[in-house]
C-alpha cells in the first residue's frame, strides 16, 4: 500500500510537470501556426521535410517522419508526403563517425539530401549537440528554412534557428513528452490543411 502511494505521488507529480510544461506551450500559438503554415508552404512546392535529433530525439524524428510517410491517423489514408529521418541506417552513421566525425552526420546528410525547397526540424532537449549546432549552419548556407523544437532555454540552436519552439523545462523526460506531443499537433494540422487543399 505503501509502494502504491508512493507510485501515486510520483505519477501526479510527473503530470503536473508535464501540464505545466504544455501550458507555456498556448503562449507560443500563434508561432506554432506559423511553423504549421511553412511546413504546409514547403510540401505544396514538392519539398521534403528533413528531421533530425540525438537519442530519444532521433527516435522522435524517425517517429515524425513515419507519421507523414506512412499514415498519421488510422482512418485517413491519403498520398505518402516526402519525410526523411537524417539519423540514417547503422552503416552511414559509422562511416560518418569513423571517417569524419558525428558532428558532421546531419549536416553531411543535409548537404546530400536536401534541395532549396525542403524543410529541416531539428528536435532536441538542449539545444547544444555539436551536430544540432552544424546541421543548423549549413542549413544556413543551403538556404533551407530551419525549425527547432527545443527544450530548456534553447541553448545555442535557438539563433540558428528561423522559427523555433522552446519547451521551458530542466526534465529531460518532460521536454521529450512535449516535443513529441508537439510534433503529432503540429504533423496533424498540416495534413488537414493539405487535405483541404485537395493536396494528399
Amino acid at each position: 500500500m505503501k509502494n502504491l502511494k508512493l507510485k501515486e505521488r510520483n505519477f501526479s507529480l510527473k503530470k503536473k510537470r508535464l501540464l505545466e510544461a504544455l501550458k507555456i506551450l498556448n503562449k507560443d500559438i500563434s508561432k506554432i501556426e506559423e511553423i504549421i503554415d511553412r511546413i504546409v508552404h514547403h510540401i505544396l512546392i514538392e519539398g521534403k521535410i528533413l528531421l533530425c535529433g540525438n537519442g530519444g530525439s532521433a527516435a522522435d524524428a524517425q517517429h515524425l517522419a513515419a507519421e507523414f510517410l506512412v499514415r498519421l491517423r488510422p482512418k485517413v489514408n491519403r498520398k505518402p508526403i516526402a519525410a526523411i529521418s537524417l539519423a540514417m541506417d547503422t552503416s552511414t552513421i559509422t562511416a560518418c563517425g569513423n571517417d569524419y566525425s558525428f558532428e558532421k552526420l546531419f549536416s553531411r546528410n543535409l548537404e546530400a539530401l536536401s534541395n532549396i525547397n525542403d524543410i529541416l526540424i531539428v528536435i532536441s532537449t538542449s539545444g547544444n549537440s555539436k551536430n544540432i549546432l552544424s546541421v543548423l549552419q549549413t542549413a544556413k548556407k543551403l538556404k533551407i528554412f530551419s525549425i527547432g523544437l527545443l527544450g530548456n532555454n534553447g541553448g545555442k540552436a535557438k539563433k540558428f534557428c528561423d522559427k523555433s519552439v522552446v519547451i521551458k523545462s530542466k526534465n529531460t523526460a518532460t521536454i521529450q513528452e512535449s516535443q513529441i506531443f508537439l510534433g503529432h499537433f503540429i504533423f496533424e494540422e498540416v495534413e488537414k490543411k493539405l487535405l483541404k487543399k485537395k493536396f494528399i
